[in-house]
């Protein structure tokens, strides 16, 4: 079918159906509102693989696009004009002919812990179980406290803290971003410093997907792009996609931009989390996306390519 690419005065955005997806879809409709108030974005909900498979981990289906393919599948259609993603939910590599058009400012990228008794991470009981979903998180974990017990955790948000005030966990790990967005922030125990939990990549990010060739689109999207966000989940990207990695396997990247220098800090680990292999780059923001791959290749080359292609042999 043919998509008009003038004027429009009606947009449609696809969104997953949980409550986060709903909430950071319906605080970019308000932004794309206040920038271009004679447009009418209408929600629809999509739901996709990840969203109906919620009792095998990710990692044993496949963690590439399990929680944006459907959506993506619809814009390729001409169903929905864009979406909203959770970046750290968005493959490296996108379907030809569509785009990350604009990348809003960044949430609180860091993990955070929810202990059933309020302890902090160090003050864990010994053997304590921990729920969680990511291997990344299990690696780092464990390697931080090999005495902990890491169990499957998957669902949405609200599900999860069910299922620890159950009694089900002694304590649970989740991306602040989604508990500050659903306004849970009281039910933090502890930020985890990124040297315990280096974060997803992408994580408190939000990707806005929409055909590459939708210039009316682009155009009322690109006045909501964050710059320092758009550099930092560049340089975190082009790691991914350097690495090959899903969302699933164990590796991280974070980066910062500060006067004018992109400081990116990635890991490769092992899923017992008895090896990590970890390194920093610096250098200017222009490069963002030369530093990822850099940074990717030097934990390749100090055998980060050994432990991916174990993980990617059994998960």
């Amino acid at each position: 079918m043919s998509i008009p690419t003038g004027r429009r005065s009606n947009l449609t955005l696809g969104t997953r159906g949980s409550k986060l997806a709903l909430q950071q879809s319906e605080w970019f409709q308000s932004r794309i509102h206040a920038v271009a108030p004679h447009v009418r974005v209408t929600l629809r909900k999509i739901q996709t693989s990840g969203d109906r498979i919620v009792d095998v981990p990710l990692a044993k289906i496949g963690g590439k696009g399990l929680f944006v393919k459907e959506i993506e599948e619809a814009l390729l259609a001409g169903e929905i004009d864009l979406a909203v993603h959770s970046m750290k939910d968005v493959p490296a590599q996108l379907p030809e002919g569509l785009d990350i058009l604009c990348v809003p400012v960044r949430e609180d990228a860091r993990d955070a812990l929810i202990s059933r008794d309020g302890r902090p991470f160090k003050d864990l009981p010994q053997g304590a179980t921990i729920g969680t979903a990511s291997l990344r998180r299990q690696a780092q974990l464990l390697n931080a406290r090999p005495d902990l017990r890491i169990e499957m955790l998957r669902g949405n948000l609200d599900t999860r803290l069910r299922k620890l005030k159950e009694g089900q966990f002694d304590a649970i790990v989740l991306a602040a971003a989604g508990l500050h967005r659903l306004a849970w922030a009281q039910e933090i125990t502890e930020y985890l410093d990124p040297v315990v939990s280096l974060p997803a990549i992408g994580q408190g990010a939000l990707g806005i997907e929409g055909r590459s060739s939708d210039q009316f689109v682009r155009s009322v999207l690109e006045r909501l792009n964050d710059h320092v966000t758009a550099t930092t989940v560049m340089a975190e990207r082009a790691f991914l996609a350097r690495l090959e990695g899903g969302c699933q396997v164990p590796i991280a990247a974070y980066a910062t931009l500060s006067n004018g220098q992109v400081i990116l800090d990635g890991l490769v680990a092992g899923i017992d989390g008895k090896t990590i292999i970890r390194d920093r780059i610096q250098g200017n923001s222009q490069d963002a996306h030369t530093l990822g791959v850099q940074l990717a290749e030097r934990l390749l080359a100090r055998g980060g390519d050994k432990i991916l292609r174990d993980i990617y042999g059994t998960v």
